[in-house]
């Protein structure tokens, strides 16, 4: 394996020590306070702030430099491997990775249509309660005034604090804000950038990240930034020698993978420097909620520090831990010192706690073909996972794509337009809404679990999902009745205590119905003040809910 000449800050020593020393050094290490860096203090700490139960909706500008290329997810790696669509795309777009890389489509993320308080008034007007903006992806651009990492906003692309300019927008229109930090994976993701061409006429050509060192900026637009700190390092660099694509491919799978949760071993210093980047972070825009996008904490113990770091910092805010950090695939005891996040799945049963799910209408990061052939969700299709979701105590995080310019489609804006019309009619059934006995009923099967929705069946209108709010019932129709009446199993006669009085729909009249036992009858008439998609009825009476 080749070995590469890396930088020296803080090489040599344990990362999480490091991080330590840097704390006892540092105004902007991790905050002392009375929670300690582990679970039985962080348990014991936490409890789940009830803006985030009643938010039920949040809006994510999944936004960065890869959405320049307008190509979909993970342009950062792979422009670098030949054979890949992206790289295809990069050849023939701005030209072989030996020369223009990665550093260069950050270069071109300029952000000049970017108007962020119109957004976040669409974005209001469509439900959003809280609203999440990325701060570092996996291509290592950190989105806002970073203290510790020169490669960031205001050196490279737009000039501008990205983070600071939705903070200020998203407190304006009076939304929560958040933070997503994705830049524990930068290390191993990055690792194509290494290689080379295994086949061509520019076949064994190592591309830009192996050559470049900061000395060779001088008179570049990227003079005085050194690209080993933006590529992170040769840790799994491609051997010479490999003459197929098939090679090539497989021994990338084979030694950084697609998704590592470790820092590299030869690189302590890689683990403590994230530190310093979270916590700074969080230090500078005082975020409501942190998404970590990492199958547990980041690091192990390092992401520790970091979310008592951020508890103890809400303390000093708020007076108390009235803030959100998420992460993946938590262990069952981890669940409640933060809130789990189940990216692009479901679940198939109520929970006890709050929790969140991460989708998009497309790509996380934009890729025009959606625009082209429609393939977006739609304004239904959102709804009614809005509503299977907080039928089950959980919230969903929706990103909605932007290119390179800032500026979203007129598909996105229509798909906007359309949840923000339904959320006019039945927004009292979902925000500051909890849970009934049971999350609904109907035929359809959810599988539970993360990257899977596209496996789901489509809902029927048997599928019918509840929530309670002020002492009333709601029941969400994921599809629309196909007749004009639609039955209730789960509210026949005699299967629970209460009584009904009172059927509607949320702000208009009372709608016809009869109780037996096979269930609750409604006449369901087309409404014709809004969508006709995912109606909802408001049930009134004696022990419902």
């Amino acid at each position: 394996m080749i070995a590469l000449p890396r930088r020296s800050f803080l090489a040599g020593t344990a990362a999480l020590g490091l991080a330590r020393a840097v704390r006892a050094a540092s105004p902007m290490g991790t905050a002392a306070g009375p929670v300690q860096a582990n679970w039985p203090s962080i348990v014991g700490a936490y409890r789940y702030p009830e803006w985030f139960r009643d938010a039920k909706l949040g809006l994510w500008s999944h936004w960065g430099p890869q959405s320049v290329p307008a190509q979909g997810d993970w342009y950062g790696r792979f422009m670098y491997m030949q054979g890949h669509p992206m790289y295809a795309h990069h050849l023939a777009t701005y030209g072989h990775p030996s020369v223009t890389g990665m550093k260069d489509i950050q270069h071109r993320w300029t952000a000049e249509r970017w108007d962020p308080d119109a957004l976040m008034a669409r974005y209001v007007r469509a439900g959003a309660r809280y609203f999440v903006t990325l701060a570092c992806h996996h291509d290592n651009l950190d989105c806002y005034d970073s203290r510790y990492h020169p490669w960031n906003s205001l050196t490279v692309g737009p000039k501008r604090d990205v983070v600071g300019i939705w903070e200020k927008a998203a407190r304006r229109a009076g939304l929560k804000f958040g933070v997503s930090n994705h830049a524990a994976h930068a290390w191993h993701w990055y690792q194509p950038a290494y290689g080379y061409d295994p086949t061509g006429s520019r076949k064994g050509e190592r591309y830009d990240a192996f050559r470049l060192r900061k000395v060779d900026g001088k008179g570049q637009w990227w003079d005085g930034l050194d690209p080993q700190e933006l590529y992170t390092g040769g840790h799994a660099v491609l051997p010479d020698g490999l003459d197929t694509i098939e090679a090539m491919t497989a021994w990338h799978e084979a030694n950084n993978g697609q998704w590592i949760e470790t820092g590299p071993k030869d690189d302590p210093a890689y683990v403590a420097r994230w530190l310093l980047r979270q916590t700074d972070l969080v230090a500078k825009y005082k975020p409501d909620l942190v998404y970590f996008d990492d199958h547990g904490l980041p690091f192990g113990p390092v992401g520790l520090e970091a979310l008592a770091d951020y508890y103890n910092r809400a303390i000093e805010w708020h007076g108390s831990i009235d803030v959100v950090a998420t992460a993946k695939q938590l262990k069952p005891h981890e669940r409640f010192g933060l809130v789990q996040d189940v990216e692009r799945g479901f679940s198939d049963r109520l929970w006890d706690e709050p929790w969140q799910t991460d989708t998009c209408l497309g790509d996380w990061f934009y890729n025009v073909a959606r625009l082209n052939d429609k393939s977006y969700k739609t304004a239904e299709e959102v709804i009614q996972r809005l509503a299977d979701v907080v039928s089950k105590n959980g919230n969903l995080l929706l990103s909605v794509p932007q290119p390179g310019d800032g500026l979203i489609d007129a598909e996105e804006e229509k798909i906007l337009d359309g949840m923000a019309a339904w959320i006019a009619l039945n927004g009292e059934a979902i925000f500051g809404s909890r849970p009934w006995r049971i999350y609904g009923e109907g035929p359809t099967r959810l599988n539970p679990g993360m990257q899977n929705e596209q496996e789901a069946a489509p809902f029927t209108h048997r599928d019918i999902r509840f929530t309670t709010n002020k002492g009333a019932l709601y029941a969400l129709l994921l599809a629309p009745p196909r007749q004009e009446s639609t039955t209730i199993v789960a509210l026949a006669r005699g299967r629970f205590a209460g009584k009904i009085e009172r059927v509607s729909l949320p702000g208009g009249g009372a709608l016809r119905h009869r109780q037996d036992d096979a269930g609750l009858h409604i006449e369901m008439p087309a409404r014709r003040d809004g969508p006709a998609f995912v109606p909802v009825v408001r049930i009134d009476g004696r022990g419902l809910v």
